[in-house]
């Protein structure tokens, strides 16, 4: 009982001190800086902050997926440190232990091949056969929301809309039923009412399945009905975490306040500035405070 109590209290996914560079002609150039951060069985975590605040490449480090960058520190999948995986192991960890959902659909699918061949590869290259693999994955395209999906399954990407191109993504990230889903800015280049749409079937999908997810995004407006907890990043550190209520009722960190502060609300002046921080993360002389104080 004792080591089942310490299996459940271990977080599946636990980052220690990562640090991520890439080289550059003057030197190697460090964009993360010491990031800790963690994800417990069946957690909803949000990774979030602005465009090169390093959260997609913290999270693209789990699976190792840019192959200029030095990594250091740790990364434990279930206790496991993936860093110290050869390319053999690290290739069983992709797609069956973690799934990804790309940012961009239409870019991440491959133009000259069905979406059905697609879909069903994580499941054949781990030797499942054809057959069986088509009827899973057609099942799961139709729980995904795509019509007529024994038909479908046949057709090429540029047939899909932008919302039913990243339900295929979805289904080639968790058909092999993988313990972690990264979602990286999934909902991005979608409109708001297919962002709903996506965002349910990925909190449906995690809860059917027992899925943790690491909902990679810059907007916090999308977080609240989604995460159980949140990770602010700003300028490759993780500077503010904590449980999504209380991140949004009481954010400690000027720079969560000021992500809060730029979410659109109604009945919002549209002349209305912006709040903005410094670059040492403290509030800008003139900046707009919320009548709240937030």
């Amino acid at each position: 009982m004792k080591h089942a109590k310490a299996a459940l209290d271990t977080p599946l996914l636990a980052i220690r001190d990562l640090r991520v560079s890439f080289p550059a002609p003057d030197g190697p150039v460090e964009v993360v800086h010491g990031v800790d951060l963690d994800v417990a069985r069946r957690e909803k975590v949000a990774l979030v902050g602005e465009s090169g605040s390093g959260k997609s490449v913290t999270a693209r480090s789990v699976l190792r997926l840019d192959a200029d960058a030095r990594l250091s520190g740790r990364i434990e999948l279930d206790g496991t440190d993936l860093l110290t995986l050869p390319p053999r192991r690290m290739r069983q960890v992709r797609g069956a232990r973690v799934g990804l959902v790309f940012q961009d659909p239409l870019a991440a699918l491959n133009p000259v091949m069905t979406i059905g061949w697609q879909i069903i590869q994580p499941l054949v290259i781990r030797g499942v056969s054809k057959r069986v693999a088509r009827r899973r994955g057609v099942d799961l395209l139709s729980r995904l929301g795509v019509r007529d999906a024994e038909r479908r399954f046949d057709d090429y990407p540029h047939e899909f809309s932008g919302g039913m191109r990243q339900r295929v993504v979805i289904a080639i990230a968790v058909i092999a039923e993988p313990e972690l889903l990264i979602a990286d800015e999934p909902t991005t280049a979608l409109d708001v009412r297919v962002q709903a749409q996506v965002l349910a079937l990925l909190r449906e999908l995690a809860d059917e399945r027992g899925m943790s997810v690491l909902l990679i995004t810059h907007d916090l407006g999308i977080v609240a009905g989604f995460a159980d907890r949140v990770v602010v990043m700003r300028h490759g550190e993780a500077v503010e975490t904590g449980p999504v209520d209380d991140i949004y009722a009481r954010p400690r960190h000027p720079y969560t306040r000021a992500l809060l502060a730029a979410v659109p609300r109604i009945g919002d002046d549209p002349a209305r500035p912006l709040a903005v921080v410094d670059a040492s993360g403290a509030p800008a002389d003139g900046a707009h405070r919320r009548e709240d104080g937030r």
